[in-house]
């Protein structure tokens, strides 16, 4: 996978975990080794210009995608074809704000956000009930599959 992240943040964020949790999902999901993701960090301000010209909202959001390719998830049998997944734009500090809300760390959080991103990207939504069930449920079962890999002391290639 090419994943490429950037912190353009002023807060520290842990990349080589950030980096970990994506290859992960993507794996998980059957995404083409050749795939290509972007994943950035961005303070406050440039979150909430992002937020009102993409989404006509005032005020920062925690995570915003922006799909190139529009690649679904592929299967054992077929991987999804090579591509440019797209970018996932995440504000460290609304997710920090979050994390105390949520009662999690914030990492925790920014890697909830990051995996509920890259799902949007692969064409998953929430706007339905029956959607909201789906992508949900599958974000839960990515992260707790990373979290366990994690605790066993990481991956392994």
């Amino acid at each position: 996978m090419s994943i490429e992240i950037n912190n353009e943040s002023n807060l520290a964020v842990d990349e080589a975990l950030i980096l970990r949790l994506a290859t992960h999902v993507l794996d998980k999901l059957y995404i083409h080794p050749d795939a290509e993701l972007n994943i950035v960090f961005v303070d406050v301000g440039p979150m909430e210009e992002l937020h009102v010209q993409w989404m006509n909202e005032p005020g920062p959001t925690d995570v915003l995608s922006f799909p190139m390719d529009e690649l679904r998830p592929g299967s054992i049998e077929r991987r999804t074809p090579p591509g440019l997944l797209g970018d996932v734009v995440v504000c460290p500090q609304v997710a920090e704000a979050q994390a105390v809300e949520h009662g999690v760390s914030p990492i925790e959080e920014i890697a909830l956000l990051v995996t509920h991103g890259t799902l949007h990207l692969l064409g998953f939504d929430h706007a339905e009930p029956e959607e909201h069930r789906e992508m949900f449920a599958l974000q839960a079962e990515l992260l707790a599959s990373f979290a366990e890999i994690e605790r066993r002391g990481g991956h392994r290639r």
